[in-house]
C-alpha cells in the first residue's frame, strides 16, 4: 500500500515538474479536434516522447468501412498517458479520407450567364421637353441590383429588359420591377420616359447578364467527373459583386500572348477559346474558392499520368512547391514557387502567401498574372491548393487557396469536415 502511494505521489511531483518544462506545451497546444491524414496522427517530440504514450482508440470496424466507402472523414479518439498508465488528456482526431485528384494546369475559356440581369450603370434619359431625368435612380434602383422580373415576366438578357420597359411604357407609362437588392427581394415602380432619340421608352439603366474570360483548371476528379477551377469567385467587372449563375460552360483555351506584369500593373494571359476542345464542362457553382461543375472528354497533364493524393491543410508547410500553368498554346509547364506563409483561419481564398522563384516564369510573366488563377499547387507529391490573386505592388507574390476549401465547395467532401 505504501509503495502504491509513493508511486502516485512521485507521479504527481513529476507532472508538476514537467508542467514547468516548455516541451510539455506541445500537449497543451493539441486541440480538442484536429485534422490529420491517415498516416499523420499528432506525435510528441523531445523528452516527452519517452515519458508520454499516445494511445489511439480505433473506430469500430463497421464505422471505418462505412467512412472509407462514402469518402467521409473518420474521427479517432487519442489519449495521452504518462508512462503509458495515467491518462491526462484526450483529443478527437479527424482523419480525412484518402482522395486522389488529377492536377489541372490547362488553360480554360469560361463563359456564363447570370440569374437575372445585373444593373451595372445608370444613365440620364432626355425626355420630350429636352430635360435629363433619371427614372430608375429616382425609384431607388442601384448599381449591383439584380433585375429578376418586369411586370411579372422573368428577365434573362439585356434585350429582355429593354423590350419589357418599352412595352410597359407604351401600355401604362411605368414598369413594376422585381429586384434582388443586397440579398433581399424588393419591388420598385419605375416611371418610363419616352426618348425621341431612340424612339423607345427607357428608364436609364445599363445592364448585363453575361461574362467571359480565360482562367486555369485546378483539378479533375476522375471518379465523380467533377472539376474545380480559378480558385476565386467570378465577380462582375463593373460592380465587383458575385455573379449568380444561371448556366455556364468551360472549354479548353489557347494562349497566344502574354502581357508581362510589373509593379502596380498585373500582367495578363491573352487567349481564345478552342473550337474543337478535347474537354468541355458546365458551371454549377460560383463560390469564394472558384467555379465548379462536371467535365467530359479528355483531361491530361503530362506531369501526372495518374491522380495524386490530396494534401490537407494540416500537411501543408512553408517551403518549396510547384505550380502548373499554360503560357503558350495549350502546353502545360511546371514552375517553382515558395510557400512563404500559411494562414489557417482565413475564410476567403487567401490561405497561403506564395512567391514565384522560377527564373523562367519571372522572365516571361514577371510572376503571377491574370489568367493564372486556378493553377494547381503541388507540394511533396500532393495537390494542396491553387493560385488565386497577385500582389498589385509585387507581381512575384500572391495568394493561394487550400485545395480542401475547393473540395468543400465542389461537394466532393462534406462541408462539416472542414468547418
Amino acid at each position: 500500500m505504501k509503495t502504491k502511494r509513493a508511486m502516485v505521489f512521485a507521479s504527481v511531483l513529476l507532472c508538476t515538474f514537467l508542467s514547468l518544462n516548455p516541451t510539455l506545451h506541445q500537449v497543451a497546444r493539441l486541440p480538442v479536434l484536429q485534422e490529420s491524414s491517415q498516416s499523420n496522427l499528432p506525435q510528441l517530440t523531445g523528452v516527452l516522447s519517452n515519458l508520454i504514450v499516445t494511445e489511439e482508440v480505433k473506430a469500430a470496424e463497421t464505422d471505418a468501412i462505412m467512412a472509407a466507402n462514402t469518402g467521409k472523414s473518420e474521427v479517432v479518439q487519442v489519449t495521452y498517458k504518462l508512462f503509458g498508465l495515467i491518462p491526462f488528456k484526450s483529443s478527437a482526431i479527424q482523419v480525412m479520407p484518402q482522395l486522389m485528384l488529377l492536377p489541372g494546369g490547362q488553360s480554360i475559356g469560361v463563359s456564363l450567364q447570370a440569374k437575372g440581369v445585373m444593373v451595372v450603370g445608370q444613365a440620364a434619359v432626355q425626355n420630350q421637353e429636352g430635360k435629363l431625368v433619371y427614372p430608375a435612380k429616382d425609384a431607388g434602383i442601384e448599381v449591383g441590383d439584380i433585375i429578376l422580373k418586369i411586370d411579372g415576366r422573368e428577365m434573362n438578357s439585356d434585350q429582355d429588359v429593354a423590350n419589357a420597359i418599352n412595352r410597359a411604357g407604351e401600355k401604362q407609362g411605368f414598369s413594376e420591377i422585381l429586384l434582388n437588392h443586397n440579398g433581399q427581394t424588393t419591388q420598385k415602380r419605375v416611371s418610363t420616359v419616352y426618348c425621341p432619340e431612340t424612339n423607345r421608352h427607357r428608364v436609364g439603366l445599363y445592364v448585363r447578364n453575361e461574362a467571359a474570360g480565360v482562367g486555369t483548371l485546378t483539378f479533375y476528379d476522375p471518379t465523380s467527373h467533377k472539376y474545380g477551377a480559378l480558385g476565386h469567385v467570378i465577380n462582375d467587372v463593373d460592380t465587383n459583386q458575385r455573379i449568380e449563375i444561371l448556366n455556364g460552360n468551360v472549354v479548353a483555351s489557347t494562349i497566344y500572348a502574354i502581357e508581362k506584369g510589373k509593379r502596380g500593373h498585373p500582367g495578363e494571359k491573352i487567349g481564345s477559346f478552342v473550337n474543337q476542345s478535347k474537354f468541355s464542362g458546365n458551371i454549377e457553382k460560383n463560390t469564394v474558392s472558384g467555379i465548379f461543375g462536371s467535365l467530359k472528354g479528355e483531361v491530361n497533364n503530362p506531369y501526372f499520368k495518374e491522380p495524386v493524393p490530396v494534401g490537407w491543410e494540416s500537411e501543408i508547410k512553408e517551403g518549396p512547391a510547384k505550380i502548373y500553368t499554360v503560357l503558350e498554346g495549350e502546353r502545360i509547364e511546371e514552375y517553382d514557387v515558395q510557400i512563404e506563409r500559411i494562414m489557417n483561419n482565413r475564410m476567403d481564398s487567401k490561405n497561403m502567401v506564395i512567391k514565384v522563384t522560377d527564373p523562367e516564369l519571372i522572365e516571361k510573366t514577371g510572376g503571377i498574372i491574370q489568367g493564372m488563377s486556378g493553377s494547381p499547387i503541388v507540394q511533396d507529391g500532393k495537390i494542396i491548393g491553387a493560385v488565386t490573386h497577385v500582389f498589385v505592388n509585387d507581381a512575384s507574390r500572391g495568394y493561394g487557396v487550400f485545395i480542401q476549401n475547393m473540395l468543400k465547395d465542389a461537394e466532393i467532401i462534406d462541408k462539416k469536415e472542414v468547418a
